[in-house]
């Protein structure tokens, strides 16, 4: 094998050539950088695009509405719990376009990084590279295969600096800031792709792990290269059809001595499956040892199981009728067996509560169930459903037995409420769905009022659970899960879903982000409650007072809210799409930026309400109040505007095509001094409520209405 020759160059022009190659160095970097640009660019744009033609589809009001694509929402979640986001969950619906759109908007991106990871290893080229003239080679000059674009883009140039960049972030004060988190990213990034000096110039990790250069393929070879290429010609006895130019040369010696870990792998196999071997060996101790420790847990659980059994068997004998014990005697055997905290004795001392009839015994048996804690709300859930089930057979005849068996449930459900308040904050994971803790309004039914005020229930499943006239003022309904940090995914959030809360008061109550899926809160009372965020798709909102109530980007879709107070309440940004909002009352309610296409409010008070910027597409309006509404830039193609008083309405850019405004009033009246809702806007003069809106294909119109839209601004055909 013959070695590389050496060429020795003067140090005059050594010092003569060092600004030229210096300068095709920079010009090399900024192609790299232009490209690499390109390539995330075109990743970037093929989900974007299908992404925002989704959305916009799914602002449109005529379009059936589906189910989300379950891999879209357990790829959101899969996304939303590293970096800390609120995952949505439930019913979600969206239009059918978008169903297909956002799943192309997810498979796109990914298809494309693998064609073009793929390109990479079979040429070296992407086809922004192609464009910029630069190529990714190994250390002989060729392609640089599938193995070594894998570690070179997957862990050199993704996987390390991001993973430096995720672990800055999450144990830092930012968190759970992602805007820091995408700006550290993009710090780490473009710091591992400028790379380290060395003896060939300037190498980013990414091709220092994977023992790749990239070149610029308008010059010749680098020297080093192409002695490399000579080198595994010589050994391999082969040519490759592909000429290079040539150019400097260097001494062998001075080759490959840069150190990649798909080389090492490559040229280490012993090593290699020495690590396998010693990981396997680590691998086996681990599971003989971990197995050792479950054996002993085990052994020791059944021992304690054990004890237990008999220490449940003396205390029963003592509380049996027959056994002769003094009363006394017979509390303190209830209290010893709550101290046990075993399943037996949960279901003896919840069947006791049941058939008990002495009063002090009674208090003695819910104090033991209340020491037990949460892990008797099971045994209390199933004997709570068979209560229930005996009082509905009963009916309303036998008046003697009903009540027998209405005070068993009312006992069962005291229980359960006074547990929920001693272990405020402690009960996430509590299951207590279909269970009647509230007043069923049928003949025979419980009259239990539940109270929980002030009181962390985060973390409890209330799914279909009759809770009706409960109270819950003040009371907490999500936590901030163990991170102690809000909006984030270990958020903990009860599940109210379904659930029965007619005339309930919750004022003051944290409901942000909660299921509340085709709840019932009729005549409740949510006064000031916070319910940003939270999902009520279906719920019955009927006569319920919402006065100022957060409801921020709440989904309220296809929701009944016919006659319920909204007065100063926040709806910015919530989606009410085919709502039932007749008869509301919305007096100076926020409904910026909302999502109100298919929105039915006939005979609504809108009085002064902002729903600038809301989308209101074929809504029903009719005989609605919007006097003083703000509807700036505000969508209102196709709505229903019919007998709609809209004086003092601030119009300016709203989008009226299509509009009825068949009897509606646009002239100004004369404000009433009693009404202190209706406030004329500062316009600076009436003229400016309508000043540019083209009413060209508004439907309807009469003579007077024609007379105010061209005299005040407004555009239309017949105007002069």
């Amino acid at each position: 094998m013959t070695s590389p020759i050496v060429r020795r160059s003067s140090s005059n022009q050594s010092g003569q050539s060092k600004e030229p190659e210096r300068a095709s160095s920079l010009l090399l970097a900024s192609r790299r950088f232009a490209a690499w640009a390109a390539e995330i660019t075109l990743v970037v744009a093929s989900g974007l695009i299908p992404f925002g033609i989704g959305v916009y589809a799914n602002s449109r009001s005529d379009l059936n509405r589906v189910p989300l694509n379950p891999v879209l929402v357990v790829t959101e979640r899969a996304i939303a719990r590293p970096l800390a986001l609120p995952v949505s969950y439930g019913i979600r619906n969206v239009a059918w376009p978008t169903n297909i759109l956002w799943t192309i908007a997810l498979l796109a991106p990914v298809t494309l990084s693998w064609w073009q990871l793929y390109l990479l290893a079979k040429t070296g080229n992407t086809i922004p590279k192609r464009w910029f003239k630069v190529r990714v080679v190994n250390e002989q000059g060729k392609s640089p295969g599938l193995g070594a674009v894998v570690i070179r883009e997957g862990v050199g140039r993704w996987t390390v600096p991001i993973s430096i960049a995720y672990l800055l972030w999450r144990y830092s004060f930012a968190f759970p800031n992602l805007g820091l988190f995408t700006f550290l990213s993009l710090l780490m990034i473009v710091g591992e792709g400028i790379g380290l000096p060395s003896r060939r110039g300037r190498r980013a990790l990414h091709d220092r792990l994977a023992g790749t250069y990239t070149i610029d393929t308008t010059r010749p070879l680098p020297s080093s290269l192409l002695a490399s290429k000579r080198q595994a010609q010589s050994v391999g006895g082969n040519d490759e059809a592909e000429e290079w130019p040539e150019g400097e040369e260097l001494a062998a010696d001075e080759i490959n001595q840069s150190p990649n870990l798909w080389r090492r792998i490559q040229q280490n196999p012993n090593l290699t499956l020495f690590g396998v071997g010693l990981t396997s060996m680590t691998a086996v101790l681990a599971t003989l040892i971990g197995t050792q420790v479950y054996i002993q847990i085990q052994q020791s659980q059944r021992a304690t199981k054990q004890i237990n059994g008999q220490q449940f068997l003396e205390l029963v004998k003592q509380l049996s009728p027959n056994s002769g014990v003094t009363n006394e005697q017979r509390q303190s055997a209830i209290l010893a067996m709550g101290g046990l905290n075993d399943p037996q004795s949960i279901k003896f001392l919840a069947d006791l509560l049941v058939s008990e009839t002495n009063p002090s015994l009674l208090d003695t048996i819910q104090q033991a169930l209340t020491t037990v804690g949460p892990q008797a709300i099971p045994e209390l859930k199933n004997k709570n459903q068979f209560l229930v089930g005996e009082l509905e057979s009963v009916g309303s005849t036998a008046t003697q037995e009903r009540d027998l068996r209405q005070g068993r449930l009312q006992r069962n459900q005291r229980t359960i409420n006074k547990i929920l308040s001693v272990y405020s904050g402690k009960m996430e994971g509590v299951d207590l769905s279909s269970t009647q803790l509230g007043q069923s309004g049928t003949p025979g039914g419980s009259f239990f009022n539940l109270v929980l005020d002030n009181l962390d229930l985060s973390g409890v499943k209330f799914k279909s659970a009759n809770l009706n006239q409960a109270s819950f003022k003040g009371s907490r309904f999500r936590g901030a899960g163990e991170d102690g940090r809000w909006d984030t995914y270990d958020d903990v959030m009860a599940d109210l879903s379904q659930a029965q809360l007619q005339q309930a008061n919750l004022t003051d109550a944290n409901l942000s982000r909660v299921l509340m899926n085709r709840i019932d809160l009729s005549r409740a009372t949510l006064n000031r409650a916070n319910l940003s965020n939270a999902r009520l798709y279906d719920a019955k909102l009927n006569s319920t007072q919402l006065v100022g109530a957060d409801l921020r980007n709440a989904v309220l879709e296809r929701a009944s809210l016919t006659g319920a107070d909204l007065g100063d309440a926040k709806l910015n940004e919530a989606n009410l799409y085919a709502a039932r909002l007749g008869r509301v009352t919305a007096i100076g309610t926020q409904l910026s930026f909302a999502n109100l296409t298919n929105t039915d409010w006939q005979g609504a008070d809108l009085s002064g309400a902002y729903l600038d910027r809301a989308n209101l597409s074929n809504a029903n309006l009719s005989a609605t109040r919007l006097a003083g509404a703000v509807l700036r830039s505000a969508q209102m193609e196709n709505v229903n505007l019919q007998n709609a008083d809209l004086s003092l309405a601030d119009l300016r850019g709203a989008n009226v095509a299509g509009a009825d405004f068949k009897g509606a009033i646009l002239a100004p009246s004369k404000e009433d001094p009693a009404d202190q809702f209706v406030k004329t806007p500062d316009l600076g003069s009436v003229s400016a409520v309508i000043q540019g809106v083209d009413f060209s294909q508004a439907k309807n119109l009469d003579a007077k209405q024609l007379a105010y839209i061209c005299t005040q601004g407004g555009i239309h055909p017949r105007c002069p």
